[in-house]
């Protein structure tokens, strides 16, 4: 059952349809590199399409119908888009689901100090990340400074063309025999994934009895404060990621591909978000759920196991006239969702590491994980098969290109997403997504046609599920 390249079915019309998905795609991954910014992005693509703040409809009284479509945020971290359909809302809803964070480096509450003459930021790696990808690189500086007078600064400093950028230093080949002698994992040390941020003193008179202690830091900090007009003291309340800096690229001389930082997940997310809001009149409301913390467990205010959504559906209902307790129990129960998470491309360099009869193939569409998990399938949803015969349906009627697929070979290692997560509520959820290579690397690579398909599908998942 050898899935074709989606490629070669392509029309000239496809084609344009395609790339200007992906040009799209690309200015979003390229300025939107936290979950932040992707929620305010997100935000602003629904109000252009007519989606209002669910906030301003609790605030006014204001009943919801169908044709409505609604947002709400949850700490700018979270985003659900609701196009409410004509069907009751007890007979469920068309799910789509991604995560918008992405691994990283974030900055300690302590960052800043000063030795060999050089500036630094202290770092915690967030996810899943291998810490010898991310010396010798060029790093960015996005986020935000939260000051105690309640004014919050943003923060992007080296993506721009003209701006400065970070790296973390490696050793030197000459010295690094030892190192090179050890494991990948401890090759480089998590704790010393430290930023250079400065080089250069602040001006002063050693016979000072004030002088700074630590002159270069200091220079860091004053030009910090003149540009942002922040103090050391508001790292207290920051939230700044470490970043890889710069856009995202087409890749290979056809430009097939994209190469960029962040497609996990937010090549799922982005589809996802257009689907939602170019599906103007749906049956069955649709729900696009756009969520934080996946890369580490899902958990806190905005992990999928917060009660962010729960509690937004249930706003929904009430103001649509369902608001017993148990009609919102039985809309859950009886919702489909498509948990989209990217999947691992088929990479012939480590072949051995997958089972090519269940790989997934760059080109070839739209993945669907039965069940994802480790080992035994533990931790995973595992989709029954009268859904994942719905869906199949549901593609093939809508000519959507798509493959199934497993995360690598039984016990090479595994995975998981939200999909177990909103299995709780009874309702029907299926892994799906698009494959990647590199994944979790800083610059991670996915195929044209699979992003086009798993937008094609997404949006046939809401028309039709």
């Amino acid at each position: 059952m050898e899935r074709p390249c989606a490629w070669k079915k392509y029309t000239p019309q496809q084609i344009e349809e395609l790339e200007d998905l992906c040009r799209g795609y690309k200015q979003f991954l390229s300025e939107n590199k936290t979950e932040r910014l992707c929620v305010k992005t997100g935000i602003k693509m629904a109000e252009e399409a007519g989606y209002v703040n669910l906030e301003t409809v609790i605030a006014e009284g204001r009943a919801l119908k169908a044709g409505d479509k609604v947002y709400a945020a949850n700490h700018g971290k979270d985003l659900m888009l609701v196009n409410l359909g004509t069907a009751p809302l007890e007979q469920g809803f068309n799910i789509l689901g991604a995560h918008v964070d992405s691994p990283r480096l974030d900055l300690k509450q302590n960052p800043a100090f000063e030795a060999g003459d050089m500036a630094y930021l202290d770092t915690h790696y967030y996810g899943g990340v291998k810490s010898y990808h991310w010396v010798a690189s060029p790093l960015a500086l996005v986020g935000v400074i939260c000051k105690k007078d309640g004014t919050t600064v943003d923060i992007n400093i080296g993506d721009k063309a003209d701006d400065p950028v970070f790296t973390i230093s490696d050793l030197l080949i000459h010295l690094s025999s030892e190192q090179m002698a050890k494991p990948a994992k401890d090759a480089v040390d998590a704790e010393i994934l430290d930023v250079i941020v400065g080089g250069r003193p602040v001006k002063f008179d050693e016979d000072d009895k004030d002088a700074p202690k630590e002159p270069v830091k200091q220079m860091f900090l004053d030009i910090l404060e003149e540009q942002y007009d922040v103090e050391e003291e508001d790292f207290l309340s920051a939230e700044i990621e470490v970043v890889p800096a710069g856009p995202a690229r087409d890749m290979g001389l056809d430009r097939s591909m994209i190469l960029g930082y962040g497609h996990d997940d937010r090549v799922c997310a982005y589809p996802s978000m257009l689907a939602q809001i170019n599906v103007t009149n749906v049956e069955r409301t649709s729900i696009t759920l756009i969520v934080d913390k996946e890369e580490i467990g899902s958990v806190g205010a905005t992990g999928m196991t917060s009660r962010f959504f729960e509690n937004t559906v249930a706003e929904i209902m009430t103001l649509a006239g369902e608001d017993s307790p148990l009609a919102l129990r039985r809309a859950l129960a009886h919702s489909r969702m498509l948990s989209s998470d990217v999947s691992a491309g088929f990479d012939p360099g480590y072949a051995g590491k997958f089972e090519t009869k269940n790989a997934a193939y760059m080109g070839r569409g739209l993945c669907f994980n039965k069940y994802t998990g480790s080992r035994g399938k533990g931790g995973s949803n595992d989709a029954d098969a009268e859904y994942v015969a719905l869906v199949r349906d549901i593609m093939d009627e809508a000519g959507v290109d798509f493959q199934t697929c497993e995360l690598g070979r039984v016990n090479a290692g595994g995975g998981g997403t939200i999909a177990y997560i909103m299995a709780k509520y009874g309702m029907n959820v299926i892994d799906s997504g698009v494959a990647v290579l590199s994944m979790h690397a800083l610059w991670e690579v996915a195929n044209k046609a699979d992003i086009y398909e798993a937008y094609r599908g997404y949006k046939a998942f809401i028309e039709r599920a």
